[in-house]
């Protein structure tokens, strides 16, 4: 794809990303301008306005020791590696994303940031993926464990919204694992653009570096009837935990066809379910790939709650390429659904995994 083919469809999709967002007149300002270091710079709340037409956020975002317990209300999250990232989810059992998707709070793989913890076992496989310009992880979840009603299959929260202003109201993104961070482990920036899709017991997030280039056509958060396919195509497998290098992913919606660029916009669900997508988003080249044993990666976990989760697996298991995300052709309670296998294609709108096993 050519440069300029490339900045074109960039364009385009940045000139529909301004025309579906209107933000709150209480709260003008949207959640990707506000801009606080860490930890010293947060505030207890990044969205306090009570007069703004969904309120005030329900949790906060000055995060310690205090308030690290399984009823945090922590909603400031981190992705930094494989054994230390964050899920956005609801804080009451039993939830679905389309009902609470401005309330999730921060659940982390490891002590140390004042959030909720996921519980042991929880996490069934993952894969986390390092390229130039941003860090994603995508894998397998019980999500009944981390308050995701069983049959919900989810939708995404991101940092905009139609309002600007976030799902999660007021949710703040950082890490330290940036190639722009130098190494420095100590030193967190705040991620801007970020997208996390969750339910049908799988789950995908992406943060893209912000020194890095194309954050907003990297991080894309229109495309959110598509699941994690289109927005994070991976290979994550069950019972696989494994670190590797990549390239960056074709932003979302751009394809090539007979040496033609072209940008594809999800339809508005006024008009249906999406029967068909015009290309098949695949997984960016990988390489370096390392395994590790789920019990090496996480410890410290709470027991799992009701039923005993399945536990994560010894990484022992083979690495290579064998899954497909899934993608999303329609929505429930106002968050995007993930689902339909795309061995199965998009006709016919079968909810199904988000990814193959």
């Amino acid at each position: 794809m050519s440069p300029s083919a490339l900045s074109s469809a960039l364009l385009a999709v940045a000139a529909i990303t301004f025309v579906h967002a209107q933000p709150d007149p209480a709260d003008p300002t949207p959640l990707v301008d506000k801009h606080y270091a860490y930890p010293s710079g947060i505030p207890y709340q990044v969205d306090y306005n009570t007069a703004a037409l969904r309120g005030p956020q329900t949790g906060y975002n000055i995060c310690n020791s205090t308030t690290e317990n399984q009823n945090s209300l922590c909603q400031t999250s981190f992705v930094n590696h494989i054994d230390d990232f964050c899920l956005w989810a609801p804080p009451q059992p039993n939830s679905t994303i389309g009902d609470t998707e401005g309330q999730e709070v921060a659940w982390c793989t490891k002590p140390g940031h004042g959030t909720r913890l996921i519980p042991a076992g929880a996490l069934q496989g993952v894969q986390l993926i390092k390229t130039p310009n941003y860090i994603q992880i995508a894998g397998f979840i019980d999500q009944t464990q981390v308050n995701i009603a069983a049959n919900d299959y989810g939708g995404e929260l991101d940092p905009h919204g139609a309002d600007l202003r976030g799902n999660p109201l007021g949710g703040l993104m950082y890490s330290n694992a940036f190639p722009s961070n130098g190494g420095n482990n100590n030193s967190y920036q705040q991620v801007i653009d970020w997208t996390n899709f969750m339910g049908g017991d799988g789950f995908c997030m992406k943060v893209c570096d912000p020194a890095g280039q194309n954050q907003q056509a990297l991080c894309q958060n229109i495309y959110d009837r598509l699941g994690c396919a289109y927005n994070a195509p991976n290979n994550a497998q069950k019972g696989v935990f494994e670190v590797c290098d990549g390239d960056d992913m074709s932003p979302v919606g751009v394809y090539t066809t007979n040496g033609a660029t072209s940008t594809y916009f999800q339809p508005a669900e006024s008009l249906g379910p999406i029967t068909t997508v015009p290309y098949t988003a695949t997984p960016a080249p990988s390489s370096n790939c390392v395994t590790y044993a789920s019990t090496a990666l996480y410890t410290g976990q709470p027991t799992p709650t009701g039923a005993t989760a399945s536990s994560g697996a010894s990484g022992a298991k083979s690495t290579a390429s064998g899954t497909n995300s899934g993608a999303s052709p329609a929505k429930t309670g106002g968050a995007a659904t993930m689902g339909v296998s795309l061995s199965a294609g998009l006709v016919g709108v079968v909810f199904a995994m988000a990814f193959l096993s």
